[in-house]
């Protein structure tokens, strides 16, 4: 058996150190390239895995080295994820997560956080998908992004303006943190009283509600389309408003709601909206992802695999 010598040692408290530190922009990155807070730590854990394994000796750039790690990693996750939702049954919504204590999920800034976006950006490849993160999220140059996705800087450079506009097509300018809040605090308390006219004043005519549930029995298998069949859908659902503890959290950036049934979590709503109102709401109804959301406020407690 090997005993670790006083310099191996050293050069372990080493690895931690930077990797605890890189940690958040690691997730951050996974996290966005993936919209799922589980698979973002699993990839991080590979990371950190492969950072053990390294002869970190040669690493100029420990930054650069575990940023490459982490999103090609993340890209290889979101192939395969990509399948697996082709059977999801009903809408597929990003896992939330808890932005308490991390505002912006290791982020320069919280670019590509917003539920809303990380909606849009499933239509992107998971290449387009990364290479749009760090550009957008984490200001990575150009040349930085080709040598981690193996092209040129000039595809690159192609790839984040066409990615740009796919999405500037489809997404709405946000509303300020503080809109947000009161636009979400107006919609829950319309729609606990039962108030649908309420609640069509404060949506757009053209407002889609998702409700995230895999099957599950009462959630809408279909997107909910319309400012009418929003409001209506939304005084009934989750059902008996009455029985239900409604808790304000932070999630991606925003403010959420966590309602419980019986001093359980169960439902997690938010809702997208701009200078028009609110254009979309969102329901995540299935019990892993309220587990992750719940999971995700801790992930940096300890580091996974020591």
């Amino acid at each position: 058996m090997h005993a670790t010598t006083p310099s191996e040692a050293d050069a372990l408290d080493e690895a931690v150190s930077v990797f605890v530190e890189l940690r958040p922009r690691l997730f951050g990155i996974a996290y966005r390239i993936l919209g799922s807070a589980v698979e973002a730590e699993d990839v991080v854990q590979e990371a950190w895995l492969r950072w053990q394994k390294t002869d970190r000796s040669v690493v100029v750039n420990p930054m650069a080295f575990l940023s490459s790690t982490t999103t090609r990693l993340a890209i290889n996750v979101g192939q395969s994820a990509r399948v697996r939702r082709e059977t999801y049954i009903g809408p597929w919504l990003p896992e939330p997560v808890d932005t308490s204590s991390d505002p912006e999920v290791g982020a320069q800034r919280a670019e590509a956080l917003e539920l809303a976006l990380l909606i849009v950006l499933e239509k992107l490849t998971p290449m387009e998908r990364a290479a749009y993160v760090l550009r957008q999220a984490f200001d990575y140059d150009y040349s930085d992004i080709a040598e981690m996705l193996g092209m040129t800087a000039v595809n690159v450079r192609k790839i984040v303006s066409r990615a740009r506009k796919h999405l500037g097509a489809e997404q709405r300018e946000s509303v300020d943190v503080g809109e947000h809040r009161r636009l979400l605090e107006a919609f829950v308390a319309a729609a606990r009283q039962g108030d649908t006219d309420s609640l069509e004043t404060l949506l757009t005519p053209s407002a889609v509600s998702l409700s995230d549930g895999n099957g599950m029995r009462g959630a809408a298998r279909v997107p909910v389309l319309g400012r009418a069949r929003v409001a209506n859908l939304s005084t009934a659902y989750p059902r008996f408003w009455g029985e239900v503890e409604v808790r304000f959290v932070q999630a991606n950036g925003r403010s959420g709601v966590m309602l419980h049934r019986d001093g359980r979590p169960t439902t997690f709503m938010t809702v997208a909206a701009s200078r028009e109102g609110i254009h979309r709401v969102m329901w995540v109804f299935n019990p892993s992802k309220i587990t992750a959301f719940l999971d995700s406020g801790s992930r940096y407690a300890a580091l996974p695999g020591i």
